[in-house]
């Protein structure tokens, strides 16, 4: 194993419009792990326009140090610039290792920060651990179409780097946190160097539909569902629990509903406080996406289906007769 001199785990602070984006906040738990592990610092990493709320935000999740680079050419996320300013943090402070959001930004970010750095990354990871012996970060990842898990490390370069599923791990603020310091760097990305440019940014597509990773209560529908016209039971439900409706990909693959609906290994990891899945069968690839709900509840005609072996509660019967009952109740006790 070759020696290095790197240090600090690295977590970089997705932002929007100025806020912290919750995969961020969520990816500061696992890197506290890997830094009391390691015994090295835990650092997160914003960029924008005025990290001010942002800075904030990350405090309560308890970092011990903050580095901050601010600049017009940050407000919105630019594959240029962003890969410019995280290459002249990485080179000045040498981390260990770098842990990001497999958003679609971090998706895009990620592989090109690594190939900038000379160094290997690990994608799409929903799992993390460090192992003592070789020092170095374990990235667990899902390999053959998610049958199987990989465990990836990366011990001839450095620093380490890997994008992270939404959703993977929880919020866990820190009792006491808030005192972390800030170290403000002063980065000018060259005009030249930014080749792209957004020119508008089109919210209407997503008004009034709540994101997944960020709702408390999903309701899900699957292949039981048996067609787009009955996931209106489903959005009944979701309103009056003020959640939001989600999907298996069998039900998004026959065209029922949009893939921003999908949870499972090929969607979204969701990791909310009750998620209600209905005719929904439970294949491997699903119950990768939403076993670390808090609570779930089943509702499957077939006593037999494997969602019944990770729920909290099941109900065994026809969801078209159980969820306009389910929802009347909800409703009566709202009243």
């Amino acid at each position: 194993m070759s020696e290095f001199t790197n240090k600090n785990i690295w977590v970089f602070i997705e932002t929007d419009q100025g806020k912290a984006k919750s995969v961020g906040l969520e990816l500061l738990n696992p890197g506290r792990m890997l830094a009391e592990k390691s015994g090295e610092k835990l650092v997160a990493v914003v960029l924008g326009k005025d990290n001010g709320e942002a800075i904030s935000q990350v405090r309560q999740f308890g970092p011990d140090e903050i580095i901050s680079v601010e600049g017009a050419e940050y407000e919105t996320y630019s594959f240029d610039a962003y890969t410019y300013a995280m290459t002249v943090l990485v080179e000045k402070y040498s981390p260990s290792a770098i842990l990001i959001g497999a958003t679609n930004n971090g998706r895009d970010f990620g592989p090109r920060l690594s190939c900038r750095l000379k160094t290997g990354l690990t994608a799409d990871c929903t799992s993390l651990d460090y192992d003592e012996e070789s020092k170095n970060v374990a990235w667990t990842r899902p390999a053959f179409g998610g049958n199987l898990m990989a465990v990836i490390m990366c011990p001839n370069t450095r620093p380490q780097i890997g994008t992270v599923r939404p959703g993977v791990f929880k919020k866990l603020p820190v009792e006491g946190a808030g005192e972390a310091s800030v170290i403000k760097e002063a980065i000018t990305v060259p005009a030249d160097n930014i080749r792209t440019k957004l020119i508008e940014s089109i919210r209407e597509a997503a008004a009034g539909v709540l994101n997944l990773e960020d709702a408390e209560i999903i309701v899900s529908g699957g292949r039981g569902m048996g067609g787009p016209e009955n996931f209106k039971i489903l959005e009944d439900l979701a309103e009056v629990l003020k959640g939001a409706v989600g999907a298996s990909r069998a039900a998004v693959d026959a065209g029922w509903i949009g893939h921003a609906h999908q949870v499972g290994q090929t969607g979204k990891t969701v990791g909310p406080k009750l998620y209600i899945a209905c005719g929904i069968s439970g294949a491997i690839q699903h119950l990768a996406g939403m076993s670390g709900s808090d609570c779930i509840v089943a509702i499957n005609k077939d006593p037999e289906a494997p969602i019944f072996k990770a729920a909290d509660y099941g109900i065994v019967g026809n969801l078209f007769e159980v969820l306009p009952v389910l929802t009347e109740e909800i409703k009566k006790l709202k009243a």
